[in-house]
């Protein structure tokens, strides 16, 4: 399960007045932390912003899975209701989750959740949908784990094989020496 974090960046922007307005951006962007949430909300902001950036603020969310669709650019974060059975208990569990769309109007997000939610075995209900304030969503990119590696790195392993070479053999010219 993916772990999303909502990013708040703060930075100038010109209006079209030609003066400079400071704005706060929503970021909804996936990571494994809060420190890899950060580095990659910075790295996303030097490449996407002019000038200088703050971030604001990241918190953890409550958001279990991103529909995303090409065609929108607001999200709307949607409230999935549905029942499960306790087993032990017996007694019947109400379980909210949370999805985040993206559609143009709350109608399209509702029946684009609804379409993505129709495999379901279970009956479910969508109780919410709220407009977000998030900008953009930057889900994680497995080419990002692909980047190169810099020349003047090595590998443990080779760094552990050599040092231990090392010093098998200066046990043995110490041997010779003896």
């Amino acid at each position: 399960m993916k772990t999303w974090y909502s990013c708040k960046v703060k930075h100038a922007v010109t209006t079209e007045d030609g003066r400079m307005k400071q704005v706060t951006d929503t970021f909804l962007v996936d990571g494994v932390s809060f420190t890899d949430a950060e580095k990659r909300i910075y790295e996303i902001s030097e490449r996407d912003i002019r000038g200088e950036f703050m971030i604001t603020n990241i918190a953890k969310t409550n958001i279990a899975e991103v529909i995303n669709y090409e065609d929108s650019e607001t999200w709307f974060k949607c409230k999935v209701a549905y029942v499960t059975i306790d087993e032990e208990a017996q007694k019947e569990k109400k379980v909210n989750n949370y999805f985040l769309v993206g559609a143009d109007n709350a109608k399209i997000a509702y029946d684009r959740i609804e379409d993505n939610l129709s495999s379901m075995m279970v009956p479910v209900e969508i109780p919410s949908i709220a407009l977000t304030t998030f900008i953009d969503v930057f889900p994680f990119n497995e080419e990002e784990l692909n980047q190169k590696v810099p020349e003047n790195f090595v590998p443990v392993n080779e760094v552990e094989n050599s040092d231990a070479e090392n010093a098998i053999e200066s046990e043995q010219e110490e041997e010779l020496q003896d």
